[in-house]
């Protein structure tokens, strides 16, 4: 039996024009083996859920590093939700104190990741939760 890929996508929501951080964590995530679908620049958080409805991830990563991770993890979240994805892993990483990474998780927002982390700690992470999780739980059809 072949192993389901994880399905992920990777978004830079808003005016934020800084995309290293995306590209490079999207490109550690193929080469992990996952299958990754990056939106590019000035996303909208509508444009994002409508992706991930679309190509039918297991996994939304946001790269914020505006200062609107407070206004845009809960969004995408909300939309999320109300498309019936709600199991679907909200993750991702920026410029994010460590009081509002605990706000954001208390919110359902998975695991995020501050500037310096090892990009195989973010894939170990991906992976832990999908073998948890799996394809089912996700919402992805498969």
């Amino acid at each position: 039996m072949i192993e389901p890929k994880i399905r992920v996508l990777v978004a830079k929501p808003g005016l934020d024009g800084h995309d290293r951080g995306a590209k490079v964590m999207a490109a550690a995530l193929q080469d992990a083996g996952m299958e990754v679908i990056y939106t590019g620049l000035h996303q909208t958080p509508e444009m994002i859920a409508a992706t991930a409805l679309q190509e039918d991830v297991d996994v939304v990563a946001l790269s914020i590093l505006s200062g609107a991770h407070m206004t845009l993890f809960p969004r995408v979240k909300s939309l999320l939700d109300g498309q019936g994805m709600d199991r679907v892993l909200l993750t991702g990483g920026g410029i994010i104190p460590a009081e509002d990474m605990e706000a954001l998780h208390d919110l359902g927002v998975g695991r995020l990741f501050g500037p310096g982390t090892s990009t195989s700690e973010a894939v170990a992470y991906i992976r832990a939760w999908f073998e948890e999780n799996g394809r089912e739980a996700s919402g992805a059809k498969g």
